[in-house]
């Protein structure tokens, strides 16, 4: 719950907090490339302005998801400054990664790629503490939000250390406000209990309160439309917190729908600008493996036809995106191609499975055509694994959340793969782990994420870990 509080409010600290996380650090590595190509003499030519996309879009997520602003809300500049090198570092290699791949990285004079990744760190680091310094000054200068709290419980405990912990939200913590006896409250009570419910409306007049969070359960809602009731000759922010988090949530958020606000509470992660940067990411890195790995591909297609008889491709039935049927190429590597009502995991030493085929299955180069899927739309180089829908069938009924998997595209590889669950899952028990990982996947989706999981993958292929 702690975690889904955090991502609910993570974006709301303060408008310029907001900006500042979105669109500044971007705008600040973008500039300073024009910059250098003023001060260096050099056209900003469309090879430049392709940079410039590519690098605002690795930017606005991979600073976003390191998290530096927890340490510069804290004040550790220290920490800060290291989170700004490091993910500098990340950004400066994935960049020199594409610049290899495509072979555009000629197109560049050295002398103004080689400043721009010395100079921009610092540059970042430079607007971090000037806009810190300006709201040090706003903070001292009493342009805060005075905030109290109604209702004593987990959530409500959260808001609060949330409040003291991060004095960048501008907010001052007064107290909270509660029915019960102090003796009856939960622990962990640091700050005053400043009252009952009846004594609130007074207290926010007397000392002109900004923001009161009603944090009261559905069950309270007579109780909470009396309290609405008494506030509404005062000039306070009110909003309520709303128990929705005894939920097991899923991207929880806020949300409209023709005007009328609404809850997420399981949702795709895969929403708004996340869905065009998971699918960019997903055409640009099959479109490269494609390309490096054509011979490979041929050459495989070649052996399987001529060491046993039966397609090349093996094509099977799978659950894809919102559950809906989609077709998923592998290289056949059996002297079968089940696609039935009932359909046998492969297991070790499986006679079912070619000489060629148990190699193409250990180094995992039978899943090669499904970059084809990808590209298709189909799915995604990073999600759950798909499978077969007569496993879908049975395991549906037999674990709870099994569907929510299909919530997103399916993927060549997945966090469950690089924890230990790749190949057979023989009993329920581990299916059921190999499930809570894809929908732990859900929850705790970033750019950042995905990046990890591939370059774990490749650990987990040469290691030929559990792949029959």
């Amino acid at each position: 719950m702690n975690s889904e509080l955090t991502k609910i409010t993570a974006y709301n600290d303060i408008p310029v907090l907001s900006f500042f996380k979105r669109l500044l650090d971007p705008l600040v590595i973008l500039s300073t490339l024009y910059l250098l190509t003023l001060a260096l003499n050099e056209p900003f030519s469309g090879s430049y302005l392709v940079l410039a996309i590519i690098a605002f879009f690795i930017s606005s997520y991979l600073h976003e998801q390191i998290d530096s602003y927890r340490n510069w809300r804290r004040g550790r500049v220290l920490a800060f400054a290291r989170d700004i090198f490091f993910g500098w570092t990340i950004f400066v290699a994935i960049l020199m990664f594409i610049g290899y791949a495509t072979g555009f990285s000629y197109k560049y004079a050295d002398r103004v790629i080689v400043s721009w990744f010395f100079i921009t760190p610092f540059a970042l680091l430079a607007s971090h503490l000037a806009l810190r310094k300006i709201a040090s000054d706003l903070h001292k200068n009493g342009q805060v939000r005075s905030a109290v709290i109604v209702g004593v419980n987990e959530i409500g405990l959260k808001l609060a250390d949330r409040i003291t912990e991060y004095p960048h939200m501008f907010m001052q913590m007064r107290g909270f406000f509660d029915d019960r006896a102090p003796g009856r409250l939960p622990a962990g009570l640091d700050t005053p209990l400043l009252g009952h419910m009846a004594d609130i409306a007074g207290y926010v007049r007397e000392h002109n309160i900004n923001v009161i969070f009603i944090s009261q359960p559905m069950s309270a809602q007579p109780r909470v439309r009396q309290l609405l009731d008494e506030l509404q000759d005062t000039t306070a922010s009110i909003y309520f917190l709303p128990d929705i988090y005894i939920f097991d949530l899923m991207q929880a958020r806020f949300d409209e729908v023709g005007g009328v606000p609404v809850v997420a509470i399981c949702e795709t992660p895969f929403a708004g600008v996340n869905s065009l940067v998971k699918r960019l990411s997903d055409i640009v890195i099959a479109s490269l493996i494609q390309l490096l790995l054509a011979p490979v591909m041929l050459s495989i297609a070649v052996a399987v036809k001529l060491t046993s008889p039966g397609p090349v491709i093996f094509k099977q039935r799978r659950y894809g995106l919102n559950g809906e049927e989609i077709i998923v190429y592998k290289f056949r590597s059996m002297a079968v191609c089940e696609d039935g009502a009932r359909v046998t995991q492969a297991q070790k030493n499986d006679r079912r499975v070619t000489r060629l085929g148990a190699f193409l299955r250990r180094t995992s180069l039978d899943e090669l055509p499904q970059f084809i899927n990808v590209l298709q739309g189909r799915m995604s180089i990073v999600g759950p694994r798909p499978h077969a829908v007569a496993h879908n069938e049975q395991y549906r009924g037999l674990i709870k959340g099994y569907m929510l998997r299909h919530k997103v595209k399916p993927g060549i590889t997945g966090w469950a793969q690089v924890n230990g669950f790749r190949g057979e899952t023989d009993t329920l028990d581990k299916m059921a782990a190999r499930i809570e990982y894809d929908l732990d996947y859900l929850r705790s989706w970033s750019i950042s994420l995905d990046l990890w999981i591939i370059l774990r993958t490749v650990k987990v292929v040469l290691g030929r870990d559990n792949a029959y």
